[in-house]
């Protein structure tokens, strides 16, 4: 991606570990060529005191489904979705995203399987164009339960690269929804079931995580060391949990939802992530662990948008208010450095000098970050 020298200047730079006020950055061939601190004098854009913060880095977002998938039974051009998706990524100064598509059957949730293969597709194809505004890159979830999962993951791995597969396991009683009655809040809500309807659905669930549960997860395991895949845990509960993710060489820890499962994770060197809007809505919606009482022990490392891409540089700016000692280098780190680090992208996620020059240009209005303009590898992006 070739671009001319850009210098921002008057800014705010958000270094790793301080606060450049006023400072600056020139841009050359893509790359960050300088950093430095003062008034800049000549040319250059002038920021305007706003705040110059590394690109986002974002691992697991499933908003790309609404995009395809908008009501009910209906489906969108896949290439008008995966564009207007897209731009909400950029928009939201995400530059880098692992979009997370889900694998193995659910009935309740019909974009899986070959459709995700195909949009999967659709995204490669688009971003071999030129026609995308973020790098993206591939999160598969797969639901360890599912009897088709295996197949799905062999046929998206045979046609297309992917970077991060996550075990996710959603059976009654298990994980996110060990207390059952919040799961059969949830689909009596969202899925509208009838009592009959979700007594069915509870124990086929539960019938698939005896048969497959286990040698499934096996396997999953098994295929993402064969293809040196990262792997990601996914509402982990238990320190049983964690050390079955630690046996598993798990090297992020999605969701955990509760704080001896995060802390355990964290003191094996598992990076742990959670949702940015559990954090600006206060809480989790599953009624799990909050991200601030993680924050607040020391034990949370990335956010992820999940649902909301906007949330994620929202979360960032929230949580030094809301947890005492964190400083914004440090909460700005857990959707750029930290999140880069995790996967193995050492050339992004920090302002510094040889780093890709993913930028974005925040005004704070009243509280709230409001992305200005948008650079990815020196080109201007949104």
């Amino acid at each position: 991606m070739e671009t001319e020298r850009l210098i921002l200047k008057n800014a705010r730079v958000v270094l790793y570990d301080r606060v450049l006020d006023p400072g600056w950055v020139a841009v050359e061939g893509g790359r960050i060529a300088e950093v430095g601190s003062g008034d800049r004098r000549g040319e250059g854009l002038d920021m305007r005191g706003d705040l110059v913060i590394p690109g986002l880095v974002e691992l697991h977002t499933d908003h790309l489904e609404p995009h395809v998938m908008p009501r009910p039974k209906v489906d969108w051009h896949p290439l008008s979705a995966v564009l207007a998706y897209d731009a909400q990524i950029a928009a939201s100064g995400i530059t880098t995203v692992f979009d997370s598509l889900r694998l193995g059957a659910d009935e309740r949730k019909p974009v899986t399987g070959s459709v995700n293969l195909d949009l999967g597709r659709t995204i490669r194809a688009a971003q071999d164009r030129g026609l995308l505004r973020a790098e993206h890159l591939t999160h598969l979830r797969c639901e360890i339960c599912s009897p088709d999962v295996i197949d799905d993951l062999e046929n998206f791995l045979a046609a297309l690269p992917v970077h991060l597969i996550s075990l996710m396991d959603h059976t009654p009683g298990q994980r996110q929804f060990r207390d059952v009655e919040k799961l059969a809040i949830y689909y009596r809500g969202k899925g509208g079931m009838s009592e009959a309807e979700l007594a069915d659905f509870m124990a086929t669930r539960l019938a698939m995580f005896d048969r497959y549960a286990v040698p499934n997860r096996r396997a999953l395991v098994e295929i993402a060391k064969r293809h040196g895949v990262r792997l990601a845990s996914h509402d982990d509960t238990t320190i049983e949990h964690v050390e079955e993710s630690i046996a598993d060489g798990v090297a992020i820890a999605e969701f955990p939802t509760t704080e001896d499962a995060a802390a355990a994770s964290h003191a094996a060197g598992i990076a742990v992530m959670m949702g940015a809007p559990n954090l600006v809505r206060g809480g989790s919606h599953s009624g799990n662990v909050s991200a601030a009482a993680l924050a607040e022990a020391g034990t949370l490392d990335i956010f992820s948008s999940d649902y909301v891409p906007a949330s994620l540089l929202q979360a960032a700016f929230q949580l030094p208010e809301r947890v005492a000692g964190i400083t914004v280098p440090q909460a700005i780190a857990t959707v750029t450095a930290a999140p880069a680090r995790a996967m193995g992208l050492d050339d992004r996620g920090q302002i510094a000098v040889g780093r890709r020059a993913d930028l974005v240009q925040v005004h704070l209005a009243d509280g709230v970050p409001v992305v200005r303009q948008v650079w990815r590898e020196g080109r201007r992006v949104a």
